[in-house]
């Protein structure tokens, strides 16, 4: 397994640097994934949006699988912290709930309770 992040945004939130990304991927897409991440703002994750789904808003977490072990994910941390502002939790939990998402997304999983279920078995796995 491996995991290449980068970061696009100028300051990167505290929150971001203390995530557990690598064991979050091996906890939910096991250890020989290949992800990239890349941690962006509005504008990048508008314009991907835009390219690659027809859509004109800023997501707040992208995926996209690539093969069966491969896949990329745009989270969009300036999303995640109006999100959290909006919904009373930190930074650090909304970027944990986003990211966990996204992971499931690339495991081909779509919306729904069984999702919502097993993401918050994961994220109580990490403390959250």
């Amino acid at each position: 397994m491996s995991i290449g992040i980068k970061a696009t945004v100028r300051r990167l939130p505290s929150a971001a640097r203390r995530m557990p990304f690598d064991a979050m991927v091996k906890k939910v897409l096991g250890k020989n994934y290949d992800l990239s991440l890349v941690i962006c703002g509005d504008a990048l994750v508008r314009a991907i949006n835009k390219k690659y789904r027809r859509k004109t808003y800023a997501a707040n977490v992208l995926s996209f699988p690539l093969d069966k072990n491969e896949g990329e994910i745009f989270l969009n941390v300036r999303a995640a912290q109006r999100e959290a502002k909006k919904c009373g939790v930190s930074t650090r939990e909304r970027l944990a709930l986003l990211f966990v998402h996204g992971l499931f997304h690339l495991k081909g999983w779509k919306h729904g309770d069984n999702m919502e279920g097993e993401e918050r078995k994961v994220l109580k796995n990490f403390g959250f």
